[in-house]
């Protein structure tokens, strides 16, 4: 950690210790920033990593990350997602996302959601599925992590009536790297099953076909 400079001495003590606590107020509050002569053999320092911009403590010899969130995201789909065929996997496209820090759909396809910074990260997925048949109609939910099906977090449901509407919700974590992409996918065994969203009533606000929200919990 560089050394303070502490305002010179003087020849009046009275106006050096007016400088001392004027300084000590400004810098104490500041944490030091971490330079490459840092030793973390020490548990228990917090420094400033300028060039990642957050804070580090030293734990176990190392300079840990002391995460300040910066990622998180809620998405919505206010319009009825449905498919083009029955036993095919599509990606659902979110609505813009708000209030979202670090995490954004790419640009070029709406389906992925794209992380900027690494770390572990709760994904929380809920939908409103529904079904115009009177037989039973399975569906199907699960995750892509860069384009590979992301293992044991899917969702079946069945629907056996129709005009059945239910809602289905999974939390599911990932460890992701920065600029790592994430899709939802969905599919149905007959395409009379769809994601509904419902229209607003004099009642009540409408409703969504699906919803997304991402937190990031470490570093």
């Amino acid at each position: 950690m560089p050394t303070p400079i502490l305002p010179p001495l003087g020849p009046d003590l009275r106006q050096w210790g007016r400088q001392l606590s004027a300084y000590l107020q400004r810098n104490l509050t500041k944490l030091g920033q971490k330079t490459d002569d840092d030793n973390p053999s020490e548990n228990g320092v917090i420094l400033w990593d300028r060039t990642n911009k957050y804070p580090v403590v030293s734990k176990d010899g190392a300079f840990v990350q002391v995460v300040l969130e910066d990622g998180h995201a809620s998405f919505y789909r206010t319009t009825d997602v449905t498919a083009a065929a029955a036993d095919t996997a599509y990606a659902i496209t979110y609505d813009a996302p708000t209030g979202n820090v670090g995490i954004d759909r790419d640009a070029a396809d709406n389906s992925k959601i794209v992380f900027n910074e690494a770390g572990e990260y709760l994904v929380m997925f809920s939908a409103q599925i529904s079904s115009t048949s009177s037989s039973t109609v399975k569906v199907y939910k699960g995750h892509k992590l860069n384009g590979t099906d992301a293992p044991n977090n899917t969702i079946v449901y069945s629907l056996h009536q129709n005009d059945a509407t239910v809602v289905v919700s999974r939390a599911a974590k990932f460890d992701v790297s920065a600029g790592d992409e994430l899709q939802v996918m969905w599919a149905v065994d007959s395409t009379s099953g769809f994601l509904d969203a419902s229209a607003a009533t004099a009642f009540s606000p409408a409703a969504p076909a699906t919803t997304l929200h991402i937190t990031r919990m470490h570093g």
